[in-house]
């Protein structure tokens, strides 16, 4: 492999300007190819063969005006106080409209629904008079029945007239029975109100033909626009989350100050202007192919909105860091007195050579998150790993060309200045290198016991974690479905931002009178359950076999309480119903995060597997792929238990722009494995891999970790910020669903690279010596020889073809 690269890279250099126009080509053709196909992107998740799913499923057959999406918009008073005639008359018109706008079922008028409530209270009151009057009635016939039988006996009229008594007051029970079922469930669905108690605002809820992921943008535009473009004087309107398709900005001002940081980290490292800019253009370039290729399949593959920003912040943070790697590689040997194509062509087939190492780990941990069974976490995987690829193919033959078409002026003057006078060669530049010394063995001691010590700390709250996705009350208090969950939590309770669908199977083939009496002990059975404010009957199937019912928790669609519940009913087992089922979106969200705990434990295994593979493979030894391994594994939970501290919990809420403290984004501790395994692979080979050809080359095991630390620190600490830079930007990011992915890829790439890399991992390393680099000889003739940072290319192709064999001198990117 690094022979191929080390003739792609002279190949570029030499053809730079071909090169650079078919990069240009091929962004043009991403973003052509984005105008044409590209479609929508949804904030909704889901995942098959759920509980949710199952019940839904079953709606669709059984009551399909039950199955579909919905959506609220909330209309408050801009004064608070409650609406007046003319304001209700225009909410009514308004929602009319919306209830013929194409892909509506029905568009609920909340003043008409709590008129009809009031009528139906009422006609139960003047039914039970009536009732009350026909049995007074009655019962005075029966007397004066009685007294004819005393005074005339029995004959055959008296008996028909006490018949048609008796079928009266049989009809007249039946009557009653009926009405007081009907006012039980009028009783017990009181609690689901659409308009406030002092009527200050109300909630208008929509429901569409198709199922939540299934209705398009263009259908809730519509609606939403109705309302914005035609504003009632005096009153607000705000939507919930399912009304809206918001897709996360891509560029916001922390993303500019990541990218400022790592502009700034990258003139630290590079001493000019020309060599800090390279990097960020290739990863520029980079991200643009894969992010419009990524967005151009949105049109015929339901995507999250995350998963493009997911890429993007990958392919921004791997492809400064691969060419950064290139790049120090090429000054570091123009200096040492390289041709400038030789330079090139070697900096590409040694450090390119473990770039693509690098970025395959990167590449094959993201790929795998498709072993998970959860289709939308694996698109997202493949998204990245796209990005990790294109971000790789930039580094190795993008920047070659503009590195021969800069030229000398990758470097400093003075560097310049000094490289035409003194002429140096590798020899003399190892000679001036300073003497090195291995640390103490208490001071090693002392690292680790501090870095382990500090990350078990910090990872502590991660045993607390909860998972579920953000709802309203995780967004932004300045953002519309913010003021949507807020008003409806203080005028209707946390519950109605989230209400319950439950769905009951009942045997036989019951008629309307079964099936009523049916209904009613059922939402009896619901009512009872403790965190239940309301249950209210939504339909019936054709075949009166299913039956579907509106749960109002008591508490919010993301709390304990609600998940707690939603458990007690699918397990309830309640008397002549043969299935109980709960969907909706606090359901599914709760199930979604059931099934990504569920397969976590198995990514986890598959990468610390895979963890140990590659590094055995790379350093031929077994010490340093557990310690790395494990070193990752301490590495994830410590920024598990930093999300959970700051997100969960609210500490330094204020610092990181944390409104309201809920439930962990429930994918984001599988993501994370897979992205911070393939980081942490990253700093193990560009810092282990100088280590181990110190070691290899006679250098004794304790000397050999100082020799690879101190060769790879800098450049690994330059890489480490700008990915800080870059993650931590998205930190402050208008997304709910982004700001903890930014932080935890940040935090984790900080305690990774710092702590358990250039801290921990050395220290123990130095504890056990010669230890570290034992390998049964039986497996050392097995594995093959990866040469990851291309030590055989560079004897191959000596700085000058007629000098003598360069002594042995440890070399490291």
């Amino acid at each position: 492999m690094a022979e191929f690269l080390y003739r792609v890279g002279r190949w570029c250099a030499r053809r730079a300007r071909t090169v650079i126009a078919a990069w240009v080509a091929i962004l043009a053709a991403a973003a052509g190819a984005y105008v044409l196909f590209g479609g929508t992107l949804t904030t909704a998740f889901s995942i098959p063969d759920t509980p949710t799913e199952a019940v839904t499923e079953q709606l669709k057959d059984a009551i399909p005006a039950a199955a579909g999406g919905t959506g609220s918009i909330v209309l408050s008073a801009g004064d608070g106080t409650p609406f007046t005639a003319e304001q209700q008359a225009q909410i009514s018109d308004l929602v009319a409209r919306a209830g013929d706008v194409d892909g509506v079922e029905t568009a609920i008028d909340p003043f008409a629904t709590e008129a009809q409530r009031t009528a139906q209270a009422q006609a139960i009151e003047d039914g039970r008079a009536q009732i009350e009057t026909a049995r007074a009635e009655l019962t005075a016939a029966q007397s004066q029945l009685d007294l004819a039988r005393e005074q005339a006996g029995d004959s055959a009229e008296l008996d028909a007239q006490q018949a048609q008594l008796d079928a009266g007051l049989a009809d007249l029970e039946t009557r009653s029975a009926a009405l007081e079922q009907g006012a039980t469930l009028l009783d017990l669905a009181s609690g689901i109100t659409m308009v406030a108690e002092d009527g200050s605002a109300a909630v208008v809820s929509v429901a569409f033909t198709e199922p939540q992921l299934e209705v398009t943008p263009e259908t809730k535009a519509a609606v939403t626009d109705l309302f914005d473009d035609n504003p009632i004087d005096g009153v607000e309107a705000d939507y919930s989350s399912d009304m809206l398709e918001s897709v996360p900005s891509v560029f916001g001002v922390g993303e500019v100050i990541g990218l400022v940081v790592a502009a700034v980290a990258l003139i630290v490292m590079l001493g000019t202007l020309i060599g800090a800019s390279l990097p960020l253009l290739t990863a520029l370039v980079g991200v643009g192919v894969g992010a419009m290729t990524t967005m151009s399949l949105s049109g015929v593959i339901d995507m999250a909105s995350v998963t493009p920003i997911l890429g993007l912040m990958l392919g921004l943070a791997v492809g400064i860091d691969y060419s950064l790697f290139i790049v120090n590689r090429h000054r570091r040997q123009l200096k040492e007195g390289y041709e400038l194509d030789e330079s090139i062509a070697l900096a590409t087939g040694t450090s390119g050579n473990a770039v693509v190492f690098a970025g395959a780990t990167v590449l094959i941990a993201l790929a795998a998150l498709n072993i998970t069974g959860i289709p939308f976490l694996g698109l997202m995987g493949t998204v990245g790993a796209l990005c990790v690829a294109t971000a790789v193919l930039v580094a190795v033959t993008f920047i070659p060309a503009l590195l021969s078409l800069v030229g000398l002026k990758i470097l400093r003057r003075s560097e310049r200045t000094a490289l035409a006078a003194d002429h140096p060669t590798p020899e003399t530049a190892a000679e001036d290198k300073p003497a090195l010394k291995a640390m103490s063995a208490p001071r090693a001691l002392l690292r680790v016991l501090i870095g382990i010590g500090a990350l078990a700390l910090v990872a502590m709250p991660a045993m607390d974690m909860r998972l579920n996705l953000p709802d309203g009350s995780s967004e932004a208090h300045d953002t519309t479905q913010y003021q949507a969950y807020a008003t409806v939590a203080d005028r209707f309770g946390e519950g109605q931002n989230g209400p319950l669908l439950v769905v009951a199977t009942l045997p036989g083939s019951p008629d309307e009178a079964a099936v009523q009496t049916a209904q009613v002990h059922i939402a009896q059975a619901l009512a009872d359950q403790d965190g239940v404010v309301a249950v209210a009957p939504i339909g019936t199937s054709e075949d009166r076999t299913v039956a579907a019912f509106q749960v109002l928790p008591e508490s919010g669609p993301i709390s304990e309480a609600t998940e707690a519940l939603v458990k007690t009913l699918r397990g309830l087992d309640i008397d002549g119903v043969d299935a109980i089922g709960v969907a909706g979106n606090a359901s599914g969200n709760i199930d979604i995060s059931d099934k990504l705990a569920d397969a976590l434990p198995t990514y986890l295994g598959v990468v610390v597997g895979l963890s140990l593979l590659i590094l055995i493979l790379v350093f031929r030894s077994i010490f340093v792929p557990v310690v790395a391994t494990l070193g990752f594994v301490l590495s994830y939970f410590a920024a598990l238990g930093g999300v959970v501290a700051i997100y969960q919990w609210g500490w330094l809420a204020d610092v990181f722009g944390v409104d309201s403290p809920g439930p962990i984004l429930n994918f984001l501790p599988t993501l994370l494995v897979g992205i911070l395994f393939g980081l942490a692979m990253d700093y193990m080979l560009f810092l282990g891999s100088g280590m181990r050809e110190a070691y290899a080359h006679g250098a004794p095991a304790r000397l050999a970790v100082v020799h690879g630390l101190r060769a790879g620190r800098s450049v690994v600490t330059a890489a480490a910020i700008i990915m800080i830079a870059v993650f931590g930007g998205f930190v402050f990011s208008h997304s709910a669903m982004i700001r903890p992915i930014g932080f935890a890829l940040a935090f984790g790439v900080l305690v990774d690279a710092f702590l358990v890399r250039m801290l921990i991992i050395p220290a123990l390393m130095h504890l056990f010596g010669d230890k570290v680099w034992w390998l049964p000889r039986w497996l050392d003739r097995l594995l093959p020889d990866v040469d990851v940072e291309g030590a055989a290319l560079e004897r191959r192709h000596p700085h000058l073809e007629d000098a003598a064999p360069a002594k042995e001198t440890v070399k490291s990117t």
